[in-house]
């Protein structure tokens, strides 16, 4: 597409997944789409205003497959080409895409650009399809501007009507047109006959602690989700937890943050301490976040020197412990780091200080 003085440049990127699809003319079968023809597919886009250019995964991937190899090659991407584009657009599979958008999010320190991911339940080729309308909105939200800045200015993921803060979704449905949500952070955007931006929702740094654009690389891979539930061998959970690189541990919790009052899992969650493991507590609710004061069950698991997660949710949680513990060894700095909203993936609360063992939490949050 030839770009017009006063046009928004938009690089889409396209990793694989449903809504690449287009039906084949002589087989009849779905084949990946030609993004260097996407106007075909979606002619609205010669009277949106925006300069549309695509680059592709060399062989697209389904998002089962997706690796954190993966999410580092999208980030470079988007910083190699941050200063030629106004915004960029990620086509991804649905299935790991809260994940994706998660990790996109840590990487990318200082973001002042959309990035904006979106995929669809049904192929773009088919009759039905979400995708058209998901593309679409994704490439006009990513052009948007307020006041003449960006007004995303962070990894956010667009489906069913609605832009969500990328860290802050979680795919709910395999079959609804409104695959992913954002259980615990109100929208970014509604898309209606207008687009209804809810500023007070946007990430928007203090000025004073506004970093410059960053690549962080690396993601430590030598973590594990454990969901506790009911009857639970707890010497099968210590044989889990037994793996010598073990570097940090997810803990999927009931309710507030609750888990059984065993002498052994204190037992294992302290051995665990010991080897400079760290586990981090999340709700297994699809809503709300953890509560270490409320019930003597999660007040235990702080005493084990188990880190409250807040609110985050499970692929928030374990993407930012694999970003944080890239980042250091240190366990005062790793559990001030996990404690603090550093992307908007945490809804402010008091932080709650180390019990029993390790170092004291760190200073309050600030809301955003």
């Amino acid at each position: 597409m030839t770009k017009a003085k006063d046009m928004k440049s938009i690089l889409v990127i396209y990793t694989g997944g449903t809504v690449g699809m287009v039906r084949d003319k002589v087989s009849g079968f779905l084949v990946p789409l030609d993004f260097s023809e996407v106007s075909k597919h979606v002619p609205e886009l010669d009277y949106a205003g925006i300069c549309v250019e695509a680059v592709s995964f060399d062989s697209p991937i389904d998002s089962s497959d997706v690796t954190p190899r993966h999410w580092r090659s999208i980030a470079v991407t988007v910083m190699d080409c941050i200063d030629r584009y106004d915004g960029f657009v990620v086509l991804h599979g649905t299935d790991t895409m809260a994940y994706t958008a998660s990790a996109l999010s840590f990487m990318l320190e200082g973001l002042r650009k959309p990035v904006i991911f979106t995929g669809s339940q049904l192929p773009i080729g088919v009759p039905r399809t979400d995708g058209r309308e998901n593309l679409l909105s994704a490439l006009m939200l990513a052009a948007h501007e307020t006041e003449g800045e960006p007004t995303i200015q962070e990894v956010a993921v667009y489906f069913g009507n609605y832009l969500f803060r990328g860290n802050r979704t979680h795919k709910e449905s395999a079959q609804s047109l409104q695959a992913l949500i954002s259980p615990n952070h109100p929208p970014l955007v509604e898309t209606g006959v207008e687009f209804q931006i809810n500023t007070s929702s946007l990430w928007r740094p203090d000025r004073d602690h506004r970093a410059q654009l960053r690549l962080h690389p690396g993601m430590r891979t030598e973590v594990a989700w454990v969901p506790l539930f009911p009857g639970m061998p707890m010497e099968g959970l210590r044989r889990t937890l037994d793996w010598e690189d073990l570097r940090g541990v997810v803990l999927a919790t009931f309710g507030s943050g609750n888990a059984p009052a065993s002498p052994i899992l204190q037992d294992v969650l302290k051995e665990v301490r010991n080897r400079e493991v760290t586990v981090v507590n999340v709700t297994q609710c699809g809503h709300g976040g953890v509560h270490p004061e409320l019930y003597a069950t999660s007040h235990m698991l702080a005493g084990c020197g188990v880190i409250p997660g807040g609110d985050m949710t499970t692929e928030a949680a374990l993407t930012k412990l694999m970003h944080v513990l890239a980042l250091t060894d240190d366990a005062e700095r790793i559990r001030d780091l996990m404690t603090t909203n550093l992307r908007g993936e945490l809804t402010s609360h008091q932080k709650v200080p180390a019990q029993g063992h390790g170092p004291a939490g760190a200073r309050g949050l600030e809301a955003n």
